[in-house]
């Protein structure tokens, strides 16, 4: 019997998140992907949650609205750390920076899941001899 490869398992357990897909986040028309999230009136409350396979490492992006229209954008790893506090800024500003740090944080999950998938496809060619 064949040894199986941890990396396998990584990577079928990565790509049944990537295929739930994040249950959490609501869609709305964005420039630069074709997907996007509500926006509440004032703002307060927008949040992105950025791609991974475990809660507990998962970049999340809330907007919170202060006094005199001022907007910082809380960004936390996981469920319990501490926000890094980002603003004041406009309104636009704070959903540009959410969104923007979304999409980035995407882009870079994916160009990792392509490399792990690439490496994994290397040695399983090397592991059946085809070299």
């Amino acid at each position: 019997m064949a040894k199986k490869d941890p990396t396998d398992h990584a990577l079928a357990t990565i790509a049944s998140i990537l295929d739930h897909g994040d249950s959490q986040r609501t869609e709305r028309p964005a420039a630069d992907d074709g997907a996007a999230t509500l926006v509440p009136a004032d703002a307060d409350g927008y949040f992105k949650v950025g791609p991974g396979p475990m809660e507990a490492i998962r970049f999340k992006w809330t907007v919170r609205r202060a006094e005199n229209d001022e907007y910082f954008v809380d960004e936390t790893i996981g469920e319990n750390s501490s926000a890094i506090v980002n603003g004041p800024m406009a309104k636009d500003a704070a959903i540009k920076f959410v969104d923007d740090r979304e999409s980035d944080a995407r882009r870079r999950f994916e160009q990792l899941r392509h490399e792990m998938a690439g490496r994994a496809a290397a040695l399983d060619v090397i592991r059946k001899g085809d070299i």
